[in-house]
């Protein structure tokens, strides 16, 4: 049978609970084809979190990713798909054919677990235009600048009245 990947964002207001419920909907779909068994199961499910979307989609931010690996034929992925259209709370689905499902973790998922492994790595440096020292009110920089002007009219002032 054709293996296929099915990515699916739902909306950030649904809970992981029931995009999880989305995900065995879908496989008690494909595992019973209008009462005949289709031999058709999903062989892979990863949640991937609630995640920030690249841009808006039907007003939400934010969204609930799930990835699963099907082994089925085209006629029930189109009934899956068509499903998914109609669902409200599904943003948006994606649909390919895979040569192999990975038994594996996804990229997705390593990757996170490769971040939480980075830890601590140092202080941060000092900004660029930050010397790392804290200043007070009076520190600021028109301040400063007030403060040297006022010290350079002062400074004329007495060189010229000394050359009398």
């Amino acid at each position: 049978m054709p293996l296929y990947e099915c990515v699916l964002i739902a909306r950030n207001d649904v809970t992981q609970q029931q995009v999880e419920g989305f995900a065995d909907a879908i496989a008690a779909q494909l595992d019973t084809d209008n009462g005949v068994e289709a031999g058709s199961s999903v062989k892979k499910r990863e949640y991937w979190g609630l995640r920030s979307l690249a841009y808006r989609i039907k007003k939400n931010r934010k969204g609930h990713y799930m990835l699963l690996g099907l082994d089925t034929q085209p006629a029930p992925l189109a009934e899956m798909e068509r499903q998914l259209r109609l669902n409200e709370d599904v943003l948006r689905f994606l649909t390919i054919r895979v040569e192999a499902i990975d038994e594996g973790q996804s990229a997705i998922l390593s990757r996170k677990s490769d971040d939480r492994e980075r830890g601590f790595r140092g202080p941060k440096p000092a900004g660029r235009f930050d010397s790392g020292r804290k200043r007070g009110y009076d520190d600021r920089e028109e301040f400063r600048a007030r403060d040297e002007s006022e010290r350079d009219s002062n400074f004329r002032g007495r060189d010229l009245g000394s050359e009398e």
